[in-house]
C-alpha cells in the first residue's frame, strides 16, 4: 500500500521510498525514512494535498509525492 492510500487517522510506518535522485533526498530529509510512523490528519476538500503528522510535525504532500511511498 503506498501512503496516499492510507485512510484518515490510521496510523502506518513507511516501508520504502519508491523513488531516487533529489525527490528521495527531499524525503528522507523531511524524516520519512523506514520504520517512522506517519498518520493523515487532515486532507484538502479537492483531496490533494493530505496534511501528514510525522514526529510531532505536519507536513503536507501532493498526491504525486506520497504515491510513491510505501507503507505497511
Amino acid at each position: 500500500m503506498n501512503l496516499y492510500e492510507l485512510p484518515l487517522n490510521t496510523v502506518g510506518v513507511v516501508n520504502d521510498l519508491n523513488c531516487n535522485g533529489n525527490m528521495r533526498r527531499r524525503l528522507l530529509d523531511l524524516g520519512l525514512v523506514k520504520g517512522t510512523k506517519i498518520v493523515p490528519v487532515f486532507k484538502s476538500p479537492s483531496g490533494d494535498p493530505i496534511a501528514y503528522e510525522i514526529r510531532k510535525t505536519l507536513i503536507a504532500l501532493r498526491k504525486e509525492d506520497s504515491s510513491l511511498i510505501s507503507i505497511k
